[in-house]
């Protein structure tokens, strides 16, 4: 019997977020990844013909919930500057129909965040104060949102270049989101001293370089759909303990590893460890001696998991 799934579009997919615990879900996730419940292939890359573009399938299975899905993001090049969507499918491992239809912006946006927060909550020793965020757009304040209470913050300072160029009241929004917050125009004010640095920006190449900061710090990078997007200079991995989201998969696709790997020397099987591995105790926690460099290109299953989620609450409602 065929069966009409769930459509959900973007207004629907955010107010559904807001009533979840996003960390909580992801935690269970990559639990379940480390269980061998899970499964996470190596996310497909196909472009389109003529440089215009590519397309991303990020796939997953959770067999504890019987679901599979696939998310699809394409990346279109246009003059008026290239588009990137995303759409998320979930589907039953029971009768193998469709059970959800997404846009999955929002699902992106939040299990992004949220994948960082876990990160900084499994790495960050106990005694940080001072948070950094590079970006400020709609990923970057997702980061604050999942990060701002994990430890107690004394000073969370924001910087991007386009503040800038952002109007009084855009910079007043932001000023709201905590009462912390301080939007920082220069990139060495908003480094210095920092403890725990977020890069949260769509850049294909580098935003900062770890080697020229002052004391060890934790760094956490996540991806674009720019090709062998990178956050921080693939020869710094050299000097930094290298953690990941899941060490299958990423070190095949995060643009830094790849070319920190064919250029520069650095081999994965230096990952300390990954998501799974440190939720489930397995993986050695980092000395606090240099930096701690944490690299996400985000996974199928974490939007599968949201779908999931989101799937469960709209039969509620």
């Amino acid at each position: 019997m065929s069966s009409t799934p769930f459509v959900i579009a973007q207004p629907q997919a955010r107010q559904l977020l807001e009533q979840l615990d996003v960390p909580r879900i992801l935690r269970k996730l990559f639990r379940d990844l480390a269980a061998g419940l899970a499964v996470q292939p190596p996310q497909q890359l196909v472009e389109f013909p003529r440089g215009a573009g590519d397309f991303i399938n990020f796939q997953g299975v959770l067999a504890e919930d019987r679901v599979y899905g696939v998310k699809t993001s394409p990346y279109i090049v246009r003059t008026q500057g290239p588009l990137v969507t995303a759409w998320t499918l979930l589907m039953s491992m029971d009768h193998g129909q469709p059970l959800l239809l997404c846009d999955a912006g929002e699902l992106t946006t939040a299990r992004t965040a949220a994948t960082t927060a876990v990160a900084v909550d499994a790495l960050a020793g106990p005694g940080v104060q001072r948070l950094t965020i590079i970006g400020s757009g709609p990923v970057a304040q997702a980061h604050l949102h999942y990060i701002k209470d994990l430890r107690p913050w004394q000073d969370i300072r924001l910087y991007s270049p386009s503040l800038a160029r952002r109007s009084a009241a855009e910079r007043a929004r932001l000023q709201a989101l905590d009462p912390r917050l301080v939007l920082v125009d220069q990139r060495e004010a908003a480094l210095e001293q920092a403890d725990v640095i977020l890069l949260c920006t769509s850049s294909a190449g580098p935003v900062i370089d770890p080697r020229q900061l002052k004391r060890p710090a934790l760094i956490t990078s996540i991806s674009t759909n720019a090709p062998q997007a990178h956050e921080v200079p693939p020869a710094a991995l050299q000097d930094m303990q290298v953690y990941c989201d899941y060490r299958r998969t990423t070190p095949g696709a995060a643009g830094d590893m790849l070319i920190a790997s064919q250029q520069h020397g650095w081999d994965s099987g230096a990952i300390l460890g990954d998501l799974p591995e440190l939720l489930s105790d397995q993986a050695r926690l980092p000395s606090g001696e240099r930096h701690v460099f944490f690299r996400s290109i985000g996974l199928g299953l974490e939007d599968i998991a949201l779908a999931n989620a989101l799937c469960h609450l709209r039969r509620q409602q």
